[in-house]
């Protein structure tokens, strides 16, 4: 997951940033003011931490400006604590609000919470490949950055066998047994074409190679 912050205290966005870093995220930090749409658009992350007091314009104004592009959620962080702030923060379409100055292990929990709030359910059948793609077996789709790829029902068996082991490799046997369950006969030179399409088909999209190979052994996705 990649968390924004939009925040002009030099200090406290590197501060939170390693520690985002220490639990498992990929912390982003904006550093154009007077354009944070932009900046959202180059990250597209799956979170925000927004101040309100900013250069410019503040947090409200930004967080407007990103509600005509996307639902994203967006935590206010800020020591504006006058219950009409919190007010107009969530009029804007923020998720949640955390005074400063506050304890990094509570805005860990509340990121938690928005993302299992905005996520978990929304996603039902969706399996992360990487930062950004995703693929869910149900459309017969990988999504990268909103290019859509479609793969047939043979690379879809492929990929979720694939995902089920991950990060563990997977026999080319194992995987010709899996698609001898569509009612199509695959032989070992048609595994090879089709595990040849399909990573065409994953790096047109996510622009890096998902699909490793295990000389000898078979294949995985790490």
């Amino acid at each position: 997951m990649t968390i924004m912050l939009v925040e002009d205290d030099a200090a406290l966005s590197e501060e939170i940033r390693q520690f985002l870093e220490k639990w498992g995220y990929q912390a982003v930090i904006a550093e154009r003011f007077d354009d944070i749409v932009s900046e959202y658009s180059a990250c597209l992350p799956q979170l925000i931490l927004m101040d309100i007091n900013l250069p410019c314009f503040d947090g409200f104004y930004w967080c407007k400006m990103i509600r005509r592009v996307s639902d994203i959620p967006i935590i206010y962080i800020s020591s504006r604590n006058d219950d009409r702030d919190k007010i107009m923060a969530i009029a804007q379409g923020g998720d949640d609000y955390v005074e400063k100055p506050f304890h990094l292990d509570l805005l860990r929990a509340k990121i938690e919470a928005v993302l299992r709030r905005t996520y978990q359910y929304k996603v039902t059948g969706r399996q992360y490949l990487g930062q950004e793609a995703f693929f869910e077996e149900a459309a017969s789709l990988v999504v990268c950055r909103g290019t859509k790829q479609t793969l047939t029902k043979s690379e879809c068996k492929i990929v979720a066998k694939l995902l089920e082991r991950r990060p563990q490799i997977v026999t080319r046997e194992e995987l010709m047994m899996e698609l001898w369950s569509t009612d199509e006969f695959v032989s070992d030179g048609t595994l090879t074409t089709l595990v040849c399409r399909l990573r065409n088909k994953l790096k047109s999209v996510c622009g890096d190679e998902v699909i490793g190979t295990k000389k000898g052994q078979g294949y995985y996705i790490a």
